[in-house]
């Protein structure tokens, strides 16, 4: 352990960055059961094969990330882009689960080529900085709103759109319960807060009538087989502008969050050199990529980089051996589907609330002060949640940037790809 991950050289020892691997599992073992939860609403995606895709993907790009980049880095399937196969492309555009593990598997092939040719860092570059972030912050508003949804804390509303539900129902009562514990042990920086919360949620459920334990339940049990390999290549599916709208929108969420937790993580660590790059940049983007292959190969949707790492490099995790344990508590959770999957989603939906919030917080980086800057960020942060789509949001803030760049002679501003994306989105409007 020590001379492959060089424990001394970073200034760790084992039993540091064991505990650093433990605790960035804790934090981010919720996806284990928000995952199942949001994609098994999909009819015909069971639950128990999303778990163990969920944890297997978790796993392999996990113990990719230690072994090629030696980075304290974990990777799952990434909150918002889960919502966004669910909600958007599937029963929103009405493409089938399988066209959308198309559309995932075909992004993280593109992310390998991209980052063996180092081309990520001209797309980087060539989006706005202030439409990076607006994604970020509208993807925030996007899953607390299917948060608040899923509790039934809003509902339809026929006079106003939408409008609050009855909270004195067992499951908006019971998500409110669970996100006064969330918030609470997250605002005490309790390690592990959001499982701990879900966790806790789901037991006061048990009286409720909100979480239902069947007779002879056992937490553990051998896990359900992955949906393996489940993809539509059809001409009539990947061959449209639309499904080019849904291609990208995974690629584009899937680098920036990548490069921003990754940024994120290693600044926190200590490990980011003098001229501010990432060391072993290149196999950690590969470590992405591959997980998304995976997992797309197994039935989950995009695999990306957690910011809840940094919960391990606060814990002392400087190396790849922290991310090594969190890999292998991955598929030791395997064995724990009877409790991930018995959780409801009204024990979830705090967890989506507070995610939401903690994307919420790059707002502060926008620049509004420049009409050309800031209108195309509002509307693409406002777009996701009013029109139930992360690609919306995205559409309309590329094509108002454009456009208001134009307007104002600031049109050398934009870049050679905004200007192909401003074209392609344009013409989605006319062709199908």
């Amino acid at each position: 352990m020590e001379q492959f991950f060089k424990l001394k050289e970073h200034g760790t020892t084992v039993r540091r960055e064991v505990l650093a691997g433990l605790t960035t599992f804790l934090t981010m073992a919720y996806i284990l059961a928000v995952n199942p939860g949001m994609l098994g609403s999909i009819p015909g995606m069971a639950k128990g094969g999303i778990f163990a895709a969920t944890a297997i993907a978790s796993g392999i790009a996990t113990l990719v990330m230690a072994f090629a980049a030696n980075l304290p880095v974990a990777l799952a399937p990434g909150m918002g882009l889960n919502a966004f196969f669910t909600y958007t492309v599937v029963m929103g555009m009405g493409y089938s689960w399988q066209a959308a593990l198309t559309a995932v598997f075909l992004e993280g092939i593109l992310f390998i080529i991209l980052s063996l040719f180092n081309v990520r860092e001209a797309i980087i570059k060539a989006i706005p900085g202030n439409l990076k972030k607006a994604v970020a912050v509208g993807i925030g508003l996007f899953i607390a709103l299917i948060g608040f949804a899923n509790a039934g804390i809003v509902v339809n509303d026929a006079g106003t759109v939408i409008g609050l539900g009855n909270l004195s129902g067992r499951d908006p009562l019971l998500a409110l319960i669970g996100l006064i514990i969330i918030i609470s042990l997250y605002a005490l920086k309790v390690p592990g807060a959001i499982l701990i919360g879900i966790l806790g949620t789901a037991i006061i459920g048990i009286p409720l009538g909100v979480t239902a334990v069947s007779p002879g339940w056992s937490p553990v049990d051998l896990p359900q087989a992955p949906l393996f390999f489940q993809f539509d290549f059809s001409p009539s599916t990947v061959l449209s502008f639309k499904f080019f709208t849904v291609f990208f929108t995974f690629l584009f969420v899937d680098i920036f969050d990548t490069v921003g937790t990754l940024v994120g993580v290693t600044t926190q660590a200590g490990l980011i050199n003098k001229n501010g790059d990432i060391p072993r940049v290149k196999q950690a983007l590969l470590a992405d990529a591959i997980g998304t292959v995976a997992g797309a190969a197994l039935g989950t949707s995009t695999v990306t980089s957690y910011v809840e790492s940094t919960a391990g490099v606060a814990a002392g995790g400087r190396t790849g051996f922290s991310a090594l344990v969190t890999g292998l508590l991955f598929f030791l959770a395997l064995f724990f589907s009877p409790l991930f999957l018995l959780i409801p989603s009204a024990a979830t939906a705090p967890a989506l609330i507070i995610v939401g919030f903690l994307m919420m917080r790059s707002v502060t980086d926008i620049d509004f002060s420049d009409p050309a800057e800031g209108i195309p960020a509002f509307l693409a942060i406002v777009m996701m949640p009013f029109a139930y789509s992360i690609a919306e949001g995205i559409v309309y803030g590329i094509l108002a940037y454009v456009i208001l760049k134009t307007v104002t002679s600031k049109f050398r501003d934009v870049s050679v790809v905004t200007w192909v994306l401003f074209v392609v989105f344009f013409l989605r409007f006319f062709i199908k």
